[in-house]
């Protein structure tokens, strides 16, 4: 059986949110947003362990305040994060056990994860080597020109929003980040890096629940859908 293992990204600034505390340990329905995603990621049975990235500083906190608090046993590690995303995950990669097979990478920003979405991506990527979360757009998207003039309409049919997770063979997202790292590149989620690659990244269809908290609009939207998921059973 593939050992399947998880990098949890979550040393982010959260500048957006224009708060005083950090998206992540925002509280969602009595639980810290972070917390509401390790607990989606260690209930799987398809995930066998979970390293988290913090701030550092932050590792001791996030253990006590969040994974012994919330008893969530899959975290094997608590690593320091990077100046940026890539560098924090690349930190998070380097913690995993070399019997890992397949690696899931999800923010820890994202708590509405459905746990069926995550057993796909992991299917994605053992069928593939790489597969990312992705939900079609839904409105036209036009490519900007110059002076912000419309340059062209783009195919909405061919159009995804990505999410993650996203999931790949172990070997060949550690090969993507350090050659991204070599030509000195940063790229906007890891499933580019295997692009880059020239090698081809499964997209799996997700959900528009599974949003990104950003914002404090989204903090009311994922309390709400959260409520909503609760009254349907």
């Amino acid at each position: 059986m593939v050992k399947v293992s998880a990098v949890v990204p979550a040393a982010g600034s959260g500048a957006r949110m224009g708060l005083a505390v950090k998206k992540q340990f925002l509280q969602l329905e009595g639980i810290p947003v972070i917390g509401h995603t390790l607990k989606v990621i260690a209930d799987s049975p398809v995930v066998h362990d979970i390293v988290l990235v913090a701030s550092p500083g932050e590792e001791t906190y996030c253990r006590r305040t969040i994974v012994e608090r919330l008893g969530i046993r899959k975290v094997a590690a608590i690593v320091p994060g990077g100046s940026e995303r890539q560098e924090s995950v690349y930190n998070g990669l380097l913690a995993l056990s070399a019997d890992t097979g397949i690696v899931v990478i999800h923010d820890g920003a994202r708590p509405l994860l459905r746990p069926e979405e995550l057993s796909a991506v992991v299917e994605g990527a053992a069928q593939y080597g790489a597969a990312t979360l992705a939900v079609p757009v839904k409105d036209t998207v036009k490519l900007a020109g110059e002076e912000e003039f419309v340059a062209e309409t783009l195919p909405r049919e061919r159009l995804w929003l990505t999410q993650t997770p996203q999931a790949f063979r172990h070997q060949l997202i550690i090969e993507a980040h350090q050659r991204a790292m070599r030509m000195k590149y940063t790229g906007t989620d890891d499933a580019g890096l295997v692009e880059m690659l020239g090698r081809p990244v499964k997209i799996v269809a997700g959900s528009y629940e599974n949003l990104k908290i950003t914002t404090p609009e989204d903090l009311l939207v994922a309390s709400a859908i959260i409520k909503a998921r609760r009254a349907s059973g």
